[in-house]
């Protein structure tokens, strides 16, 4: 009991804090809060901007969302019943949209990993004109979706585009249905992209490239690895965080095809270049019904996540 008296005691008598001590204390309080206030602004805007929309779309795919009336019921998971149930009336342009998407996507990102690689390659090397060429590659990126739609659209028209009439000439068939049958509908939607955007991904390779360190090759030379093994050994392990970007973000964009679909083949034939992004859209603003459209998009979204995911355990990076 003496003991804790003595203790009581001894804490009344303690000093008062001194203004150093109270400074101190004040700027370790002001450490621990600087970096989330440097992070508010980004959170309110991803808050505003990202992740309410995302809660409301899915509040939306829960209820029967008329745009045309104004009850909406709760249905619970029946937007997303719909998309799996042979009855209902979305099921086949659903899954019909899907595999247009998934066709592309299988192509497109392929050739959109490798061709990029191969330029990026070529780039980093010196040679006379290597920046005009670097800014020629990346200049169709900088256009935008309606104006590459609408050129090519003219260009690989079967009856008067430029493409036909240029294999006419060489002695090569010249009424190919670029646009309105396939498989060469998707010839064209897939090298269209590729001639688009491939040259965003050189870029990002060019910059990988440039961060690996030269004495690495210089070791590899040393130790009579020839230019295939210098690849394999030197430049693939040091763009592996680089490939993982580029890999996941062009399946993000070969999945979000639109654009392309829309004005350069139209769907055509029938409907079997008609996209999901597309297919969400005419649900949504041509059939009024947001709330399957939004079932659409969130099931999509999650499809999508999938993928990014499988990707990162695929090419997660190690150090050695």
């Amino acid at each position: 009991m003496a003991d804790v008296i003595e203790v009581g005691a001894a804490r009344d008598s303690a000093p008062p804090p001194t203004g150093r001590t109270r400074r101190r204390r004040a700027t370790e309080r002001g450490n621990r809060t600087t970096p989330y206030l440097f992070l508010a602004p980004y959170l309110i805007l991803f808050g505003v901007f990202g992740l309410a929309p995302i809660l409301f779309g899915v509040w939306i795919s829960l209820h029967q969302w008329d745009l045309q009336l104004p009850n909406r019921p709760f249905i619970g998971l029946d937007n997303y019943q719909d998309l799996f149930s042979s009855e209902s009336a979305i099921y086949g342009d659903w899954w019909s949209s899907v595999r247009a998407t998934g066709i592309f996507t299988l192509f497109s990102v392929p050739l959109l990993v490798v061709i990029p690689l191969g330029l990026a390659l070529l780039l980093n090397r010196s040679f006379p004109g290597r920046t005009f060429f670097r800014a020629a590659f990346f200049a169709p990126y900088v256009l935008g979706v309606a104006v590459i739609g609408l050129l090519w659209r003219f260009l690989l028209d079967a009856n008067l585009g430029l493409v036909n009439l240029l294999l006419g000439a060489v002695g090569l068939p010249s009424d190919t249905p670029w646009v309105t049958d396939v498989p060469w509908a998707w010839v064209s939607l897939v090298g269209v992209t590729v001639w688009w955007t491939c040259g965003f991904n050189a870029v990002i390779y060019l910059a990988g490239l440039q961060d690996i360190a030269p004495e690495l090759y210089e070791a590899a030379k040393v130790d009579g690895a020839g230019g295939w093994d210098r690849f394999r050994h030197v430049t693939i392990p040091g763009l592996r965080p680089v490939m993982l970007f580029v890999f996941t973000t062009t399946i993000l964009a070969s999945a979000n095809v639109f654009g392309q679909a829309l004005l350069i083949t139209q769907g055509a034939p029938g409907e079997q270049t008609r996209t999901v992004v597309w297919r969400i859209v005419d649900e949504g603003l041509r059939d009024y019904d947001a709330g399957r459209a939004a079932a659409m998009s969130v099931f999509f979204a999650l499809m999508l996540a999938v993928v990014s995911v499988v990707n990162f355990r695929l090419f997660r990076y190690r150090e050695d």
